[in-house]
């Protein structure tokens, strides 16, 4: 069942074309990883498809809803989820406190000075925490977590509002190379146990092409591939723009 699609999404700026009419579709429990050289459009695409910004032309359906242009925190509602390359969080509350707003939010309740969290949700904090890894911070205040936890504790809080669709930006920049694997093995796991649809962009290729499901490859705003990892690694096209250049930033 297809969850997250784009149809003919378009966006110029200044009449300069940052993407040109790509179209994509994610099932339930399938990971569509998004690349391209530097400046291909990728993060325009995946804004557009995030509601920071509103296409020129195409839509975006959620669960076959059309969902073109909304804002983030309608989307959010909707069923769409997202964490950034720089991770979001209340660094001056507790690791299970972010989860537990993240959780209270989702189900509509309040939570302020005279309605204190206590342990509202903590219980389904606590299990999230453990599902991604993360208990022993549980109580520790999530301004000194490690990089790698923040991150960690970036997709926990995602996952609290219990998204149909996941977009991860970035989701491995700035890990250690035993850290990514780490995480997307946990994203895989979250994609399947959930039927989560992920989209995610990436430079790292050993996250790309060891998670993905399928790659989407777009450069200049245009998309050249599309298909399995296998096929799309093959692709000459693929490899003259952008995998046989050196390493992307």
């Amino acid at each position: 069942m297809t969850i997250l699609a784009g149809e003919d999404l378009a966006k110029s700026f200044g009449g300069v074309a940052a993407v040109r009419g790509v179209s994509f579709a994610v099932d339930a429990g399938e990971m569509l990883a998004l690349i391209g050289p530097n400046g291909a459009g990728k993060t325009t695409l995946f804004d557009l498809v995030g509601g920071q910004l509103r296409p020129d032309r195409g839509w975006v359906r959620l669960a076959g809803r059309d969902v073109t242009g909304l804002p983030p925190r309608a989307l959010c509602r909707l069923g769409m989820g997202r964490t950034f390359q720089v991770a979001r969080l209340f660094d001056s509350m507790l690791v299970r406190e972010n989860v537990q707003v993240a959780l209270l939010a989702a189900a509509g309740e309040t939570w302020g000075p005279w309605w204190p969290l206590a342990r509202r949700r903590a219980a389904e904090a606590e299990a999230l925490l453990g599902q991604l890894g993360l208990s022993a911070q549980a109580e520790h205040g999530a301004g000194r977590l490690a990089y790698g936890d923040r991150k960690l504790l970036d997709l926990a809080v995602a996952l609290a509002a219990r998204p149909r669709a996941l977009l991860l930006d970035e989701p491995t920049a700035g890990m250690a190379p035993g850290e990514r694997g780490e995480l997307m093995r946990l994203v895989r796991e979250q994609a399947d146990a959930r039927g989560l649809a992920v989209l995610f962009t990436e430079h790292d290729m050993g996250a790309v092409f060891g998670f993905a499901d399928r790659v989407l490859v777009i450069e200049r705003g245009a998309m050249i591939a599309e298909g399995p990892p296998g096929a799309v690694r093959a692709d000459a096209r693929v490899q003259a723009a952008y995998l046989g250049t050196d390493q992307p930033e």
